[in-house]
């Protein structure tokens, strides 16, 4: 692992050292600026429920708890980060309102917030997005550019629109005030558990850009220096991983999996300083272990599960950590999964 540089002051700076992505130094989110996004979504972000279930425990052979996000608006934990982002954004600057780039998820909870706050939204989607995210998209009142993600840049595209509206970029991870959005996860998770007389031995997030395991890492470390963390992806999209062992940042060749919310190509650059820092190791499973964990979501827990979202969940099942008597923690991150999809991985 790459040496780490010192923080300092209220918001630690990001040097961007790393020799391939030289850029301006940029701050990065803190345990406060969770607490500061968890005071802003108050009301407006749901509360998701930490379950637990006799069957699980017994499969696992410890004490799991599993952050249920695909119950939060939108169907996922991007509303958080969007939402944070949004209301940030000064008022003098929203009138040609935001631009985003998505596989779903994200698009979903930036057209939710932007309809929350009364800004115009423009969502950039690959044309191979399940059709569930892409109509459930426009249907909360953005407007849907679609786009061919193996030849054309989404972020070129996205800052294109925003230089000729003057709207803002709301990128899917690597924004501090995203991350520090998505942290509200991890604040209510151990929140949760310190309610319980518990505290968390081992946290698995999934990872695409970062964004959701940085702020949950922010939020519990705070709390919770001793947990330890793990980032989960699925075969060949684990960058995450390989960038721990590499100590910078890594890309994916694989151009497919079930996982279409963790196609993410390479970590961003600010997740990535966090979490290096804060998880530092990772896992992975394969497409067949996720749609058995899609599968057992559904029987055991009666919960819609989209393939992405079950990604720790099955790492877990898949035996890919020995956690046996521990107190684990995994977060579901969302529930948006085609019909066709979902029958045939739990038929």
């Amino acid at each position: 692992m790459a040496a780490k540089p010192p923080c300092s002051g209220p918001l630690a700076t990001l040097p961007f050292a790393m020799a391939d992505t030289p850029q301006p130094p940029t701050a990065l989110p803190t345990a406060a600026d969770v607490d500061a996004a968890a005071n802003r979504l108050a009301g407006v972000a749901l509360r998701t429920p930490l379950i637990s279930s006799p069957v699980l425990d017994a499969a696992i052979g410890a004490r799991v708890f599993l952050k249920a996000e695909t119950l939060q608006r939108t169907g996922s934990f991007k509303f958080r980060g969007a939402y944070n982002k949004l209301s940030t954004i000064p008022a003098d600057q929203r009138s040609g309102g935001v631009v985003a780039y998505s596989s779903g998820n994200h698009a979903q909870g930036v057209a939710a917030a932007a309809q929350v706050l009364g800004m115009p939204a423009v969502i950039v989607m690959p044309s191979d997005a399940p059709r569930s995210k892409r109509e459930r998209t426009a249907a909360l009142g953005a407007e849907v550019v679609l786009y061919d993600r193996e030849r054309e840049d989404r972020t070129a595209i996205a800052s294109g629109i925003a230089a000729k509206r003057g709207a803002v970029v709301v990128p899917p991870f690597d924004d501090p005030m995203v991350i520090a959005g998505q942290g509200t996860v991890g604040r209510e998770i151990i929140e949760d558990l310190t309610a319980l007389g518990l505290a968390p031995d081992v946290v698995i997030v999934g990872a695409s850009g970062g964004g959701l395991i940085a702020g949950i890492a922010l939020a519990i470390k705070a709390r919770a220096p001793g947990a330890k963390f793990y980032s989960a992806e699925p075969e060949g999209f684990d960058d995450t991983a390989r960038s721990f062992r590499s100590g910078k940042r890594e890309a994916n060749a694989r151009m497919s999996s079930i996982c279409d919310a963790l196609m993410s190509n390479t970590p961003g650059a600010i997740t990535f300083e966090i979490n290096r820092r804060l998880v530092g190791e990772g896992i992975s499973a394969s497409d067949a272990e996720v749609g058995r964990a899609v599968a057992f979501a559904f029987r055991e827990l009666k919960l819609v599960v989209e393939p992405g979202g079950a990604i720790g969940l099955a790492a877990l099942l898949a035996g890919k950590l020995d956690v046996k008597g521990k107190v684990v923690v995994g977060v579901l991150s969302g529930g948006n999964v085609d019909a066709e999809l979902f029958h045939q991985l739990v038929a």
